[in-house]
């Protein structure tokens, strides 16, 4: 019994002392499911569990972390010219995707319609069709999106070290908890929060092409 309970107390204080190598090694060994899990050919639901699983303790601590630390927290912390120059990229980018989704939605519009021939009907059914195809597509992209913003407000928050010592993590945050601070501080990491992230942003843009074809 003494083993056991040594055993596990030894693997808890591992993960508070390292808290990021575990996160990555979990990461690692489901990516490794994932890609087994595509090649293998699989069904969908199977990897797409897998990723969610990946992704899972990243983005649990993750929540804790941002959850737990108020909108304006780092505001009085940043330059004015990095105000706005952020807001100039957002701008930017905002611009960008109307002027590529104008270009898109023509071209798509004339494309169902000319593989429809003018039938009413068919270009209901290949609009709602296309619709399903491009949903997931467009949701991954916008996580992609959610997942680069939280990390680099995480990279100014926490740093990119391990389990930092000091931090601009609010000190109320599982402050009667300190052993569980130092896993979730360690476990919402930038880097391994885009690279877990990207991952699962890819499974689901992959995740349709098996299930849904569009022939126009």
């Amino acid at each position: 019994m003494r083993a056991g309970g040594s055993g596990g107390s030894g693997v808890g204080a591992s993960i508070v002392a390292h808290p990021l190598w575990w996160g990555a090694a979990w990461s690692a060994v489901f990516a490794a499911l994932v890609i087994v899990a595509v090649v293998a050919a699989w069904p969908a639901w199977a990897w797409i569990v897998l990723a969610a699983l990946l992704i899972a303790p990243c983005l649990v601590a993750t929540i804790v972390v941002l959850t737990g630390t108020p909108r304006d927290h780092l505001h009085a912390r940043s330059s004015v010219f990095g105000h706005f120059f952020v807001r100039y990229l957002a701008l930017v980018f905002a611009f960008l995707t109307w002027a590529v989704s104008i270009i898109l939605g023509a071209a798509i519009s004339t494309s169902i319609q000319a593989a429809a021939r003018g039938d009413e009907d068919e270009i209901v059914g290949l609009g709602l069709q296309l619709l399903g195809t491009l949903t997931p597509v467009v949701v991954a992209l916008l996580w992609l999106g959610l997942v680069v913003r939280c990390a680099w407000f995480l990279g100014r928050l926490r740093g990119w070290g391990e389990a930092p010592a000091t931090s601009e993590v609010p000190a109320r945050l599982l402050a009667d908890r300190p052993a569980l601070r130092r896993v979730a501080i360690g476990l919402a990491h930038p880097g391994l929060l885009l690279a877990v992230g990207v991952v699962a942003g890819i499974t689901a843009l992959f995740a349709p092409q098996g299930e849904v074809t569009l022939v126009l």
